[in-house]
């Protein structure tokens, strides 16, 4: 049974909010709003997790996963970031953007890309997110509600509740969503490389 929760977008209610965190801690695959598009998310360690995301988005093992982090301090311990990349990631955060970076070894194997060893990375600007985040004192493995067969994330609630009950564990409500994903960005190769273009502006990457 897929539980509900509607959550103020601007003051999420305390009780609710650690409900949500009690059921990512029990390995739940919850259904979240960001301040790009909806993403489907649980705890970073949980191999079920990462399955059940790829059984509904329909990717294989090279797809990359997001953790959506606190800050900018928390992408610095599960990725690799140097001098250039952290300026970057300093004007661009939070905001809608996901950076490619080479993870560290405080994440498990499985949620890295299996030949170049790199994940995703964003810290999001939403405060049900952040008081989530807060409440479980770590990063989420994310990735984008976008179903197998379409271009655009899910952005409508009740379809949302329609196409994924009993697929998930809990569905959070926050207020519109809309249906653009965040602006993908690669940092390894040096230059900056446009991966997927999104809400986030590309002219902070020379990328216009």
């Amino acid at each position: 049974m897929t539980q509900f929760f509607t959550l103020h977008p601007e003051h999420p209610q305390p009780r609710l909010v650690r409900q949500a965190a009690e059921i990512v801690r029990a390995g739940g695959l919850v259904v979240l709003p960001t301040d790009s598009a909806y993403a489907l998310g649980g705890q970073i360690g949980d191999a079920g997790v990462l399955d059940r995301i790829r059984r509904i988005r329909a990717v294989d093992e090279r797809h990359h996963f997001t953790l959506m982090c606190r800050d900018l301090s928390e992408i610095a311990t599960y990725a690799r970031v140097d001098n250039r990349q952290y300026r970057l990631l300093k004007a661009t955060t939070p905001g809608p953007y996901t950076f490619i970076l080479e993870g560290t070894k405080e994440l498990p194997r499985r949620v890295l890309h299996p030949k170049r060893k790199t994940i995703g990375l964003r810290v999001p600007v939403h405060e049900v997110v952040s008081a989530l985040l807060a409440e479980l004192d770590g990063p989420l493995l994310t990735s984008t509600l976008i179903l197998p067969g379409e271009d655009l994330p899910l952005s409508d609630i009740d379809e949302i509740r329609e196409r994924l009950d009993k697929l998930v564990d809990l569905i959070i409500e926050a207020g519109y969503c809309g249906p653009e994903a965040t602006t993908v960005i690669d940092l390894t190769s040096g230059a900056p490389e446009l991966i997927r273009a999104g809400r986030g502006p590309l002219a902070p990457f020379g990328l216009e």
